[in-house]
Order: structure tokens, then C-alpha cells, then sequence
């Protein structure tokens, strides 16, 4: 029997995303706003256990993953595979220049359709097979647990809505923008001889960012 919690958790607010730059592979810090909901939320989860913790490889996932476990000794498993959506050469361009683009308008609303030829860009599919190969990999390593996931918007979107029995094609009519270090829960459960199900408990949660916050 599988009995798994997963914490998934968006990166911090960065500059990038400050200045609506489309970021993917790309990088930027995060804003003293992106370390405020980190903490935010290092202490909306400081009672937490975790079993394992992932991050993307790029900084401002580790940044955030590492900001949350600065009181708990579980240390961090930074995977490739829970990086965001690659944009090629969009990477670091305005969105609202962007969105007058056909292909980018296909990637935001058609995403069967969208193939990242101009961009030479990642696909849906890409992304969905790489983000639920980690996810396979957890549930196959761990048999309970609590497991905190820092990602990004575009694959925990993708994520999320997989759980909820959506296709990579149909994700997005099925799912909601994700704000920066929101948190969602989505319990797995697998029994003897029963194929393992997602139970979504909650989705983009962000009450712990307006409570009122004392450090200490």
C-alpha cells in the first residue's frame, strides 16, 4: 500500500516575472517579494515531515526549495525534469510582445497544436512525459511520506491537471495559473492489487501569503 502527500510549491517572484519576461529555461533572481513568500511559506509548512524534497535544477526553484528547508534537515533532490516549459528563443522576451505572435498564442490556448517550431521550443507532450517520469520516480521509491515538489508555473499546471485525469492536450482548459509560491496538496493513494489514484485537496492556495508574517 502507497499512502504519499505531495506539496507542490511555485518558485519564488522573480525579476523576470516582475518585468513580464517569459523566463522558462531562463533565469532570474528572485524579488525580496519572491524571498518573503518563500519564507511565507517555509512557515505555512514548517510542520510539516518531509520524506524527500525535489526541486527544478534552475536557481530560482533551488532558491526557494532551499529557503524552505532552512530549519529541516531533508535535503534537496534537484531533477531536470521538474524544470520549466523551454521556450527557446522566446526565452527573456516581453509577453506582451510575444502574444502577437500566432505560435505563442497556439502555446497558450491550442496546446495539442503548439509545436515550438519557431521558438525550437519544448512541446506539451515533452513536458508532460519528463515532469511524470520524476513523479513515477517518487511514487516508486517511496511507499509513505510527505514530498515537497518546488517547481515552476507552466509544469505544475501540467501536473496538477494529469492528477485530475486531464490529457497533456486538454491540461490547460482543466487548470489554473498558478500564483508564485502558492501551495498545493495532492494526496496518492495505492492499494494492493488497485491501481494508485491522485486525490487533489487543494489547488494554488495563497492564504499564507496575506496572514500577517513575523519572521521569528
Amino acid at each position: 500500500m502507497k499512502t504519499l502527500t505531495f506539496y507542490l510549491i511555485r518558485h519564488g517572484k522573480t525579476e523576470w516575472n516582475e518585468k513580464r519576461l517569459l523566463q522558462g529555461n531562463g533565469d532570474s533572481p528572485l524579488t525580496q517579494e519572491g524571498i518573503e513568500g518563500a519564507k511565507r511559506t517555509a512557515k505555512a509548512l514548517s510542520n510539516i515531515d518531509f520524506t524527500a524534497a525535489y526541486s527544478s535544477v534552475l536557481p530560482r526553484a533551488i532558491s526557494t526549495a532551499n529557503m524552505i528547508l532552512a530549519h529541516k534537515t531533508t535535503p534537496l533532490i534537484c531533477h531536470a525534469g521538474l524544470n520549466e516549459l523551454c521556450f527557446g528563443s522566446w526565452e527573456g522576451q516581453a509577453i506582451e510582445e510575444l502574444s502577437c505572435l500566432p505560435e505563442y498564442r497556439q502555446m497558450r490556448d491550442q496546446p495539442a497544436q503548439y509545436l515550438g517550431l519557431t521558438n525550437g521550443g519544448e512541446t506539451y507532450q515533452q513536458l508532460a512525459t519528463r515532469a511524470m517520469g520524476v513523479i513515477e520516480q517518487i511514487i516508486q521509491r517511496y511507499d509513505t511520506g510527505n514530498i515537497l515538489i518546488v517547481s515552476h508555473g507552466h509544469t505544475l499546471r501540467m501536473l496538477l491537471a494529469l492528477f485530475h485525469g486531464a490529457t497533456w492536450q486538454t491540461h490547460r482548459e482543466k487548470s489554473t495559473s498558478l500564483a508564485n509560491t502558492s501551495i498545493s496538496v495532492v494526496h496518492y493513494l495505492q492499494t494492493e492489487n488497485e491501481t494508485g489514484r491522485f486525490v487533489l485537496e487543494k489547488v494554488n492556495d495563497i492564504q499564507h501569503l496575506t496572514d500577517p508574517f513575523d519572521e521569528e
